[in-house]
């Protein structure tokens, strides 16, 4: 996962099909940034994050789980079902249908990981104008290696996410200069 920014979710309905949806870790950017617009223009969408600090009190699964919460609460209406991708229920206070690889086999759920990722790496591209050493105008916040030396070199930002693992025992290594 990421080393740095939020995690943000969405959930999608879909009145009409939408040409071309698959799972967003399949598609090139250029293709879900066109995407994007048809999405938020054709569907009824609501969006949820989870900041760092909220990732570092919860752990990443109960943030992300709080994010898509919060999605379905941002939606216009309140949906009668919830497919859910993954094998976590969130507690939405809906019928839930958890569905393992469902960013691949639901549409609706396809929708919403294209603009869930959207989203996120808009958001990491803004911030790294503010912290330009990090590449995360490319590297949206993963572990790359500009982004891994830039931490070397520069230390961490309060939008690491100090409490994943890797980048957890990396600070605590004797060997990590900050």
């Amino acid at each position: 996962g990421p080393l740095a920014g939020p995690v943000v979710t969405a959930a999608v309905i879909l009145p009409t099909a939408i040409e071309g949806l698959a799972d967003s870790k399949a598609l090139s950017e250029k293709r879900r940034e066109a995407l994007f617009p048809v999405i938020m223009e054709q569907a009824l969408v609501g969006i949820g994050a989870a900041s760092v600090r909220e990732i570092a009190q919860l752990n990443i699964l109960q943030a992300t789980l709080l994010a898509m919460r919060r999605a379905v609460a941002r939606l216009p209406r309140t949906p009668t079902l919830a497919m859910v991708d993954g094998n976590q229920n969130p507690g939405l206070g809906i019928r839930t249908e958890l569905v393992i690889k469902g960013d691949s086999k639901i549409p609706e759920i396809s929708a919403a990981s294209i603009v869930a990722k959207v989203i996120r790496d808009r958001l990491m591209r803004k911030l790294a104008q503010r912290h330009p050493f990090y590449g995360w105008e490319s590297n949206v916040g993963y572990g790359a290696k500009q982004h891994r030396d830039a931490m070397k070199a520069q230390g961490v930002t309060a939008h690491h996410r100090r409490s994943f693992a890797p980048l957890r025992h990396w600070l605590e290594d004797e060997t990590f200069v900050a």
